[in-house]
């Protein structure tokens, strides 16, 4: 028995462009990476739950896709498979099931499986389809000669700067749902017509990475992308419409998801500039779901301390 969620059932919809850019980039086989990781975490829920005579909920479903589209096309069947198991088991069911994780279980998998897996994760990339019907003419765009591709953030640290166009109509290799910010904007402005995300969770993490790369363009010298290059590279636009936002792991007050928000825009940017990995938006948004109760807590005890103050 499924749970049906119609906050659930939006979301699915919204990653809906994500899906057909990935399979035009890069072929049919994009599908069944994310039927794997589907199939996977949907039976890793269902053992739990059914041992606590619970249903299943479509969030699982958002969970599995999620972390479907942030996985690499070329990624092997057997590591979305475990990338699947890992979300859902570590980064949902330990804490209870549905409404208690902590953490988001998409990229609880995403990020032990980058972790475990780094040239699996990393090594290969696949060429983007350019022309024609593209992926939507073959099952994948990985051969022989085409597995050289670097994503921009890669190509940055050897000096090529990828445009802004390119950014954001796709054409650019990276992981599946992130390539076409096109794609991404169109999903996210759905979600905030159908008032299933908040904006806040949106809108803050956006300015938190612009404020910092800003500082970094302005003062960092020669070379530094600019704020918009930023927000397009990566994987930062996707986790900003569709990680961020998920409800459970984010902060609760109203000033804390403004915190938050800002928290994770900022790291992301220092953990690129600073860190070993040359992407950081999934790190700074695990970080963020850490301390996302002690910063409600905070708010909360501000709240009133103002309030006996007035009274």
């Amino acid at each position: 028995m499924i749970r049906w969620q119609r906050p659930m059932l939006s979301v699915l919809i919204a990653t809906s462009p994500c899906v057909f850019s990935s399979v035009y980039r890069f072929g049919w086989r994009s599908v069944m990476v994310l039927a794997t990781v589907t199939v996977a975490a949907f039976f890793c829920e269902w053992l739990f739950v059914h041992a606590r005579k619970e249903p299943v909920t479509s969030a699982v479903f958002v969970s599995a896709i999620l972390l479907g589209l942030s996985l690499p096309p070329t990624v092997p069947v057997w590591i979305a498979m475990v990338a699947g198991t890992v979300g859902i088991v570590f980064g949902k069911e330990v804490f209870g099931g549905f409404g208690r994780n902590v953490f988001n279980p998409a990229l609880v998998g995403r990020c032990f499986v980058y972790v475990c897996f780094p040239v699996a994760m990393t090594g290969r990339w696949a060429r983007h389809a350019v022309s024609g019907w593209g992926g939507f003419a073959c099952w994948s765009t990985e051969t022989f000669d085409a597995v050289t591709a670097a994503t921009p953030l890669g190509a940055r640290a050897a000096g090529i700067m990828t445009s802004h166009m390119d950014l954001f109509m796709g054409h650019r290799a990276g992981c599946l749902g992130e390539t076409a910010g096109w794609a991404i904007v169109i999903g996210g402005v759905y979600l905030l017509i159908r008032r299933t995300a908040d904006y806040r969770l949106m809108l803050a993490p956006v300015l938190g990475l612009a404020f910092v790369s800003c500082a970094f363009w302005v003062f960092g010298g020669q070379g530094a992308p600019d704020p918009l290059w930023d927000l397009l590279a990566g994987g930062f636009l996707f986790a900003a419409v569709f990680m961020t936002t998920e409800p459970i792991s984010a902060a609760r007050t109203v000033p804390g998801k403004w915190i938050y928000g800002l928290l994770v825009g900022a790291l992301t940017v220092l953990m690129r500039r600073l860190g070993v990995f040359p992407e950081g938006v999934m790190f700074a948004v695990l970080l963020g779901n850490l301390f996302n109760p002690s910063i409600d807590s905070a708010v909360k005890a501000f709240q009133q301390r103002k309030t006996m103050e007035t009274e």
